[in-house]
Order: structure tokens, then sequence, then C-alpha cells
């Protein structure tokens, strides 16, 4: 059985998915206003702690998801319904897995959950950023 949007008429696997209805937003900017109240603060401190590891990189959006890009796909984040992903890619996270057990923070390959009733781990995204930029693994 499939889902379908009231709104923009796609049609999905699961009940209520996320998904951008219309056009994606162009910029990170966008991406973070057209969010809930409630996440754009904790989108923001994402951002910042991204940016503060990677300032020589390009902010866009890719895959419909804020991406800081420097020759390729160096990293991306997300709002879901419940968490932020954060998708470094599947080395970062097998390089970082003792340190989100030790968190608590579920992960897959290549992602990261942070529930939003977390405390956000800045200092361990910036980390993650810092590392894919310094060993050239990516997203």
């Amino acid at each position: 059985m499939t889902w379908t949007c009231p709104k923009c008429g796609r049609s999905f696997k699961h009940d209520n998915q996320d998904h951008y209805c219309g056009k994606a937003p162009a910029t990170i900017d966008e991406y973070i206003f057209a969010k809930d109240e409630m996440v754009r603060s904790q989108l923001q401190h994402v951002r910042e702690a991204i940016r503060a590891e990677l300032p020589e990189a390009t902010e866009k959006i890719s895959w419909s998801m804020p991406t800081w890009w420097q020759g390729h796909n160096i990293i991306h984040f997300a709002a879901q319904k419940k968490h932020i992903g954060l998708y470094p890619g599947p080395d970062a996270v097998e390089h970082f897995s003792s340190e989100l057990d030790e968190l608590g923070l579920k992960y897959s390959k290549g992602s990261i959950q942070i529930p939003y009733s977390h405390a956000l781990p800045t200092l361990l995204i910036r980390k993650i950023a810092a590392w894919c930029r310094e060993t050239g693994n990516h997203a």
C-alpha cells in the first residue's frame, strides 16, 4: 500500500513520509527557514559547526540537503521527522562509531541520527567534518 501526499500528489511507501512538495530550496538559508521553528535553531547550529571546519568549502543544496562541496560532496545534513540526519559517508561513520556509541546515537552506513531531544554534539560534528576534509573521505 502506498501513501499519496495531499499537497503535491506524489506517492510514497510510508504514511506521511517527509519530502519536499514542489520546488526544493535553492540555498541552505531557504532550507532552514522552510522547517518548523522548533528545529531551525538546531539546524543552524549544525550548519555553524560544519562551516567552522570547512570555511573554504562551498555551501549548496545537493540531493535536496544542505551540502558542503569542494571538488566533491564532503558532508550533508537534513531535518527528518524525529531527528537531524548527518551524512558524512560510510568511512566517517565507521571511524567515529565508538564516539557515536558513547553518545547513544543511532547510525548506519553513511548516516548518523541526532534526535531533536538529544543534546546537539557540535564538537563531534566539527571533528567529523574536519576528518572528512583531511582524509578525502566524503559523503
